[in-house]
């Protein structure tokens, strides 16, 4: 802790040599229409929160301008005639970054009334608003704002209701007892790959995000009964935007933390026509953390980079383009041979006995194209190419020579085409219609080699490179007969090329207020996941004849049936509770013999455990109740209290009712943080000071109960699991408190952070897994990371 302490200082030597001049910012921005994406102009702009208030009116082209505003919480208020008011509450103006907005409205049902809607509580409905249930916006402050989080999204998100984050070790995203396989990630438009470092092909998650917080914009997370647009998936949808870069005057920021070492430029290309760049570089630093006693809970040393980049022509003859992009690399050696016999520890990413070498690779370009057709009716194209592949060497150790031998080797790739266009036509403020056709063509590299030590032999389960198509289409339709209720339905189809299995998806949503502060939602869908390459293509061997049997795998399909109630207690507090039920059928399960195994139990790890003949016979089910009590920023406090109570079960192929491997049964998160403003007499800087904490209570994870034999022809002890009990025992519960502090100072046209988190405070011991010693036929807990202290320092200019 000390050294941490240290780190931190030596960072906050640049605070004291810097230059001071006026400490006020611009804030500018544009206003359009939600549903046609059109400008606004005429529209009212006041900044509500100085004394006295000061007012703009957009122009013709939507766009508004405040020069020389006091840095610190601002509150504005936008207003146009036939639009409902929208109110911005405590939004951050910082002296070395712009407060660049574009402000959505909503139309009014009646032409000329205004109703004033606090984006305070206005804030969690969906930015796409033909979401009625199970549906959030978030925005990149809260990433940064909530302890523990590491400015990661996947890992932010795990505070939601609904929600399961457990493992300190990934960033896994699991929704109501699903597998995070379930989970799309979208980016701009693009359903991409695992955006993770080390993210394994056929899962979503990963121990470090290639996603960059800082170049986010407000985003959307749903976490069932999503809306007809979003197919290919039945847990849950993360759906990010990339934010534009600055189009009038260049911003840099330089970051240091956990995450690595960062440095992000922006700024105009063409001033006249708005056009603008954003790009930020990441290098790993937890090499550096490593050597000031931080125990990541591994031998390796994890070495990772990567690269996000945004482009936009707001004003092009074509519309508006942009062009974007996300790429990143990782390497780690996690040698048990390097292992400290003195020091000795389990490794929470190794395995006993094992040499493992593992690198991935991850790249998405994308182009979108927004382009008007008329006042009423636009249109967005998006084109993509990504790539993402992994290469692993793994060698043995023989205990009583300690000679290292191959054991297994492979090299994965999933590179895609994507494409995508939506017609969006706005009728009146009661009916909208949308519509949209994609294609996504998969080019799958798969080859691996098991070694056969005693036939001195290489034996292959993946040797396939080959190509399929999943086209999928929707249409989505908005009523709003009055201005109380809401419907919102639409259908998705999907067709795969591979098989010729097709699949048609039902949406329905219905949002009732009869008050003004009382929301009854309903939501119904029917959703379906493609299985991974990975399943299609594995190679088995038929009597001396490869084969590849799962090539007809179907769907995997998913009904959910949401009900919801949201209460808005005032204008910055507001308590929301969902039941839920979900049926899966249609699952991979092992279709040779009669055992446990389901495909509904894989994807959060680094290993994807396969039968050899799969079929799609497989079910399951969720069903929970969800509650979440949250204040807003308000007066520099807030709080955010979610609790989440579920039940998940499935059927493999032994037709035996058992827990997936992720049915916890309950997760409690517990979220406060205050802001204080200090030396608020020196005009030439003003400084915040935050704390955050956050505790977290969920139940322990699933195993199936075992028992050691001693196998006397490999004279070693074996484990022989009870798979009719499978995921049975529960182990210890999970626990775990935050905290962190940040200082923030204005000074001049200089923002400066420094941070200090503290994760796991307590230093709890929760279970990650159990290692078996084959020696004895005993067992010993492998415990997840101890308590972390991190230092953070940014610099925007």
């Amino acid at each position: 802790m000390i050294k941490a302490i240290i780190l931190l200082c030596v960072m906050m030597v640049f605070h004291f040599s810097l230059y001071s001049i006026s400490l006020t910012q611009t804030v500018r921005g544009t206003v359009i229409d939600r549903q046609t994406q059109t400008t606004l102009p005429g529209a009212n702009i006041v900044i509500t929160s100085l004394d006295p208030q000061r007012g703009a009116v957009s122009n013709q082209n939507g766009y508004f301008r405040f020069e020389n505003v006091p840095v610190g919480r601002i509150s504005i208020t936008v207003s146009f005639i036939g639009y409902r008011n929208i109110v911005l509450n405590n939004l951050e103006l910082q002296s070395g970054r712009e407060l660049v907005l574009n402000i959505e409205l909503d139309q009014s049902g009646i032409f000329g009334e205004e109703v004033t809607i606090t984006a305070d509580v206005d804030k969690t409905a969906p930015i796409n608003r033909l979401a009625t249930v199970s549906a959030r916006s978030f925005t990149v402050e809260e990433t940064e704002r909530y302890a523990g989080s590491f400015n990661d999204v996947a890992r932010m998100a795990a505070n939601f209701a609904g929600v399961m984050g457990n493992d300190d070790s990934r960033n896994d995203i699991i929704i109501r007892g699903n597998s995070p396989v379930g989970l799309l990630w979208k980016l701009d438009g693009v359903d991409v790959p695992n955006p993770n470092h080390w993210g394994m092909m056929g899962s979503t998650g990963g121990p470090v995000s290639m996603l960059n917080n800082t170049l986010l914009s407000n985003s959307d997370f749903f976490t069932g009964a999503f809306p007809a647009e979003y197919g290919n998936a039945i847990s849950g949808v993360f759906d990010l935007r990339m934010r534009n870069g600055n189009n009038e005057q260049n911003e840099f920021l330089g970051q240091v933390g956990f995450n690595g070492f960062e440095l992000g430029a922006e700024g105009p290309i063409r001033k006249e026509k708005g056009s603008s760049f954003l790009i930020n570089y990441r290098y790993s630093t937890l090499a550096l953390f490593e050597r000031f006693g931080m125990d990541f809970g591994t031998v390796g040393v994890p070495y990772y980079q990567d690269i996000s980049f945004k482009v936009n022509f707001p004003n092009t003859r074509l519309g508006r383009i942009s062009l974007f992009g996300l790429g990143g690399k990782s390497f780690i050696e996690i040698w048990d041979s390097r292992k400290d016999t003195i020091n000795e520890r389990l490794d929470l990413y190794g395995i006993d006995g094992f040499d493992i070498t593992s690198s991935a690779r991850t790249g998405v370009v994308g182009l979108n194209q927004l382009y008007h057709i008329n006042s009423n009716t636009y249109t967005r194209v998006t084109l993509a190419a990504m790539t993402q592949s992994a290469t692993n060497k793994v060698d043995t150790i023989t205990p009583e020579t300690y000679s290292i031998e191959p054991f297994y080797r492979d090299n994965m790739t999933d590179n895609r085409l994507f494409a995508s266009v939506m017609l969006n036509r706005s009728f009146s403020f009661r009916h909208l219609l949308r519509a949209g056709f994609s294609s996504t063509i998969v080019f799958p590299s798969l080859q691996d080699s098991i070694h056969r030590k005693y036939e001195q032999r290489w034996e292959q389960q993946f040797n396939h490179k080959g190509n399929f198509t999943l086209l999928q289409s929707y249409l989505q339709w908005q009523y709003i007969p009055i201005d109380e209720i809401t419907l919102n339905t639409g259908i998705n189809h999907q067709h795969n090329t591979l098989n010729g299995k097709s699949a048609f998806d039902p949406r329905l949503g219905i949002k009732w207020q009869p008050l003004p502060r009382h929301i009854f939602s309903f939501g119904y869908g029917m959703h379906h996941l493609t299985p991974s390459p990975i399943l299609y293509f594995l190679q088995v061997n038929n009597n001396g004849e490869f084969i590849m049997p799962n090539r007809n795998l179907d769907f995997i399909r998913s009904r959910h049936l949401v009900m919801g109630y949201d209460f808005r207690i005032n204008a910055f507090t507001r308590i929301k509770t969902e039941i839920y039920r979900q049926d899966i059928s249609r699952a991979a399960i092992d279709a040779a013999e009669r055992n446990a195994w389901s495909v509904l139990n894989q994807g959060a790890s680094f290993q994807f455990e396969l039968a050899e003949f799969m079929k799609s016979k497989g079910t399951g089910s969720n069903h929970g109740v969800e509650l979440t009590l949250e204040r807003f920023l308000n007066k520099g406090f807030y709080y955010l209290i979610t609790a989440s109570f579920f039940e998940s079960v499935y059927k493999g192929s032994n037709e035996i009712s058992s827990s997936t491997a992720f049915n916890n049964n309950h997760v409690v998160n517990a979220l406060v943080g205050k802001e204080f403003e200090i030396r608020k007499s020196n005009l030439n800087s003003r400084q915040m000071l935050a704390f955050d904490f956050k505790t977290t209570h969920a139940g322990g994870m699933r195993t199936t109960p075992w028992t050691a034999s001693f196998n006397s022809e490999l004279n070693e002890y074996e484990r022989e699991f009870d798979y009719t009990r499978a995921f049975s025992r529960k182990l210890k519960n999970y626990a775990r408190t935050d905290f962190s502090i940040t200082l923030k100072t204005n000074r001049g046209r200089i923002t400066q952070q420094w941070g200090l988190e503290i994760t796991n405070l307590f230093n709890r011991k929760n279970i990650f897994s159990e290692s078996f010693n084959k020696q004895t036929g005993e067992t010993e807990m492998v415990y997840q990371p101890a308590r972390l202290i991190i230092p953070q320092y940014r610099i925007l200019f």
